[in-house]
């Protein structure tokens, strides 16, 4: 048996951030490990500039995420204004950029991608050598130290994370046991689909000790340093199961 801190997830938008290049901004469908660490680190009151702290908390837990509904594509056309280059000259915050002569201003357009009514459960357990306890993080995320988001500003939570404490034989009966039954109506505003997107990390025998149909591959999104937004790579594994079985 293992203990599990299972919580979820929903909010009208929300930005799950893949590699960016360039003027396009995408967004997975279900959220990464580096965004469930920056919501726990938040609620712990961890400071991007803390690297110990960071480092700490990324030691200490391993995560996984049912995904219940991908919620629909939203592209925003975004435009920002900068600076151009100027040798010797240096832009320390927003402000000095946005006071620099009107002449070395340019616009930058992009495009920036958000899930709309998505719906995901989280599971986190802990690592070997942990610093932290279920415990705590299940405080945290009650009375969080700073306001959580599901990937940016613009995208706060529109429901309670209703974080628990579970003891189960396996990986998928912690994120099962999130699931409550749906009123009349629900699963078609939320746009539930017909299967059930299971994703972990720590070994492919962790989901229900079976490993059919199960992928794997490389994904970058292990945080290296929060401070200079660098993502390491780590091995995860998916399995997509039939929503009458995967609930």
């Amino acid at each position: 048996m293992t203990e599990y801190l299972v919580f979820r997830l929903y909010a009208p938008l929300a930005s799950w951030g893949e590699a960016a290049v360039g003027e396009s901004r995408p967004t997975a469908t279900y959220p990464g490990r580096g965004a469930i660490l920056g919501l726990l680190g938040a609620a712990l009151g961890i400071k991007r500039e803390d690297d110990a702290g960071q480092r700490a908390l990324a030691d200490s837990v391993l995560i996984a995420v049912k995904q219940r509904s991908p919620g629909t594509l939203l592209r925003d056309y975004h435009t920002a204004q900068v600076p151009s280059d100027r040798k010797g000259v240096t832009y320390r915050t927003r402000r000095d950029e946005l006071h620099a002569p009107q002449k070395v201003i340019n616009t930058i357009l992009s495009s920036r991608d958000y899930r709309c009514d998505g719906l995901w459960s989280v599971a986190v357990w802990l690592s070997e050598g942990s610093v932290y306890t279920l415990e705590s993080l299940e405080a945290a995320l009650q009375r969080p130290h700073y306001s959580l988001y599901l990937g940016r500003k613009s995208c706060p939570l529109a429901a309670p994370l209703a974080p628990r404490r579970v003891e189960v034989a396996h990986l998928r009966e912690a994120l099962d046991s999130e699931f409550e039954a749906l009123i009349p109506g629900e699963g078609k505003a939320l746009r539930l689909t017909g299967e059930t997107l299971y994703c972990w990390e720590g070994g492919a025998a962790l989901l229900d000790g079976d490993k059919h149909d199960v992928e794997s591959s490389e994904v970058w999104d292990r945080p290296l340093n929060r401070r200079r937004w660098q993502f390491g790579p780590r091995t995860e594994f998916r399995r997509f199961v039939p929503a009458e079985e995967g609930h």
